[in-house]
This record gives structure tokens, sequence and C-alpha cells, in this order.
């Protein structure tokens, strides 16, 4: 029960990152909801088997997507550039406290070996 709630977290959250931005921006209940849906993914999703494969992707994801946000290049693109850095954001918000709940639990189980 709780990987499908992790799942449907983890849809959700990509589906307000990517449509959310578009139309409305990034106010502070979208900003909440992400944090707290990224949170909830990375508590009841990532398994341990998958720590070291989520770590990669995340950090992958994390640095293009925090490049494309404030890059000034895509943010100038006419028409869709502010849209697509809203975006952007709106990923990071949603991946990297998913990335920091995955990677404190990895060096958790790593410290905790004798």
């Amino acid at each position: 029960m709780l990987q499908k709630i992790g799942s449907w977290a983890f849809i959700v959250g990509v589906i307000v990152a990517v449509v959310a931005p578009i139309f409305a921006g990034l106010s502070g209940w979208l900003v909440t909801m992400l944090i707290i849906l990224g949170l909830v993914v990375g508590l009841l999703n990532v398994t341990v088997a998958e720590t070291q494969t989520y770590l990669i992707a995340a950090l992958a994801l994390v640095i293009v997507s925090g490049f494309g946000s404030s890059s000034s290049v895509i943010t100038q693109v006419a028409g869709i550039g502010p849209a697509l850095g809203r975006i952007f954001s709106g990923l990071l918000l949603l991946v990297v406290p998913a990335t920091i709940v995955v990677a404190l639990r990895s060096i958790y189980t790593v410290a905790r070996r004798p």
C-alpha cells in the first residue's frame, strides 16, 4: 500500500511540476505541495536496491534542471522560455527533497555498518 502511495505521489508530482508552472507560475501552495510530494516519494518510493540508480538519475536531473531554470539562454527563448524555466524549477522542487531523503538514508545505512 505504501509503495502505491509513493508511486502516485511521484506521478502526481511530475504532472503538477510540469503542467502547473505553465499556467499558474510557482505560487506558495504549489511550492509546498511539490516539496511534500518529493518527501513522500523519497520516503516511500525508493527502495534500498534502487538507491544508487535513483541518486545518479536525480543528480543528472538536478544539474540539468538547475542550469535550465537559471540559464539566460533558455529563459529568453521566445514564447516558451519563461515557462520552461518554471517547469525546471518545479521539477527541482519535487526531486531535491526526495534526493535528500534517499541520500541521508543511504549515508545512514553505510554509517551503521560495523
